[in-house]
């Protein structure tokens, strides 16, 4: 039996998870939206589902996505209900998110 069993977990905050994550970043995203897919959108439901808060509403109508700090957890491509607006795959091997246990 775990020494941990029947006892929560302690209370980490926000900023000391992040710090047991590192971003492996590649040359070519591994995420691709369509801004002017995106134009036509009336959810936006990626911009509030994003867990990363990666996703920006822009003045024009359009999309402004950051790959970089992605938790490749495939939200926004699931959520979105407009035909091609985002396209998602794994990264190259070697890249991508690394959780770390602390």
């Amino acid at each position: 039996m775990s020494p941990r069993a029947g006892r929560p977990a302690p209370a980490v905050s926000f900023e000391d998870r992040m710090a047991t994550v590192e971003f492996r970043v590649a040359d070519e995203p591994h995420i691709t939206v369509d801004g002017d897919t995106c134009r036509g959108c009336t959810t936006r439901a990626c911009v509030t589902a994003c867990p990363a808060n990666l996703f920006v509403p822009m003045a024009d109508g359009g999309i402004l996505f950051n790959y970089e700090q992605c938790f490749e957890c495939g939200t926004c491509y699931l959520i979105c209900n407009t035909a091609g607006a985002i396209t998602w795959r794994y990264p190259e091997g070697g890249h991508g998110v690394v959780f770390r246990r602390s």
